[in-house]
């Protein structure tokens, strides 16, 4: 088993006014060689808008992107054709393929969003763009896995498609519960994210906003310290 540890205190981090943003691998203006990347978990930014603020319309292309609201409601618009806003609870996926533009708005007058937004490199070049979005069952995440994002041709339950061999999971554990995973290739690695509470995963123990990478290895048991929410990012490593 292979792990490596970013504490939440070592992300970069950008403070532009109407946007605050921490950057877990190299973006932007923050670069760090050992930062670049998760096998083919390119980005996650945990980004803050402030009220009547927002990203204007910018290109996007073969990218996996993926955007989980925390807090508030963001809008958004793309040359698709969509325009809806994604609210705490859902998630929205983007296979950039090809290219599109998008923007992305907050319309509240005085509440901030905080959102994190994933990238995820795809298995294949050029595909044809697509966005979807979906509400989940905030009850069907407790003390359970629930798998919110998986290749689009190996797709189980509600989950919305991407274009590469990746799943992305969702568990709110309460205090001295765990859970169990059991990797879907001997290839891919699992990235932990704690959203927000104490968790303990491999001897290892991670607070609010930390993460941990573990490569070949079988699973993961992840036990909660405390009342805590988490997202699973499991990917190709090569």
């Amino acid at each position: 088993m292979k792990t490596i540890i970013h504490k939440a205190n070592t992300r970069g981090y950008a403070d532009h006014g109407w946007l605050k943003s921490h950057h877990t691998f190299s973006f932007a203006s923050y670069q760090d060689a050992e930062r670049m990347n998760f096998g083919a978990l390119r980005v996650l930014n945990d980004d803050v808008v402030q009220p009547k603020m927002g990203f204007g319309t910018h290109p996007h292309q073969n990218m996996e992107i993926i955007s989980i609201p925390l807090k508030g409601a963001l809008s958004h618009k793309d040359s698709m054709g969509n325009k809806r806003a994604i609210e705490v609870g859902e998630v929205q996926v983007m296979s950039a393929g090809t290219g599109l533009t998008h923007s992305e708005f907050n319309d509240s007058k005085t509440d901030h969003v905080n959102f994190l937004q994933l990238w995820i490199i795809p298995e294949e070049m050029g595909v044809t763009p697509n966005y979807e979005q979906r509400k989940f069952d905030v009850l069907a995440q407790k003390n359970e896995l629930q798998t919110v994002v998986a290749p689009k041709d190996k797709l189980e339950g509600d989950a919305l498609p991407i274009s590469q061999q990746a799943y992305i999971y969702r568990t709110d554990l309460d205090t001295n519960n765990s859970i169990s995973l059991t990797v879907k290739s001997e290839n891919n690695g699992l990235y932990i994210f704690v959203v927000e509470g104490q968790l303990e995963i491999a001897g290892n123990t991670l607070n609010s906003r930390d993460a941990i990478g573990i490569s070949e290895t079988e699973g993961i048991s992840i036990e909660a310290k405390e009342s805590s929410k988490l997202i699973i990012i499991e990917v190709p490593m090569n």
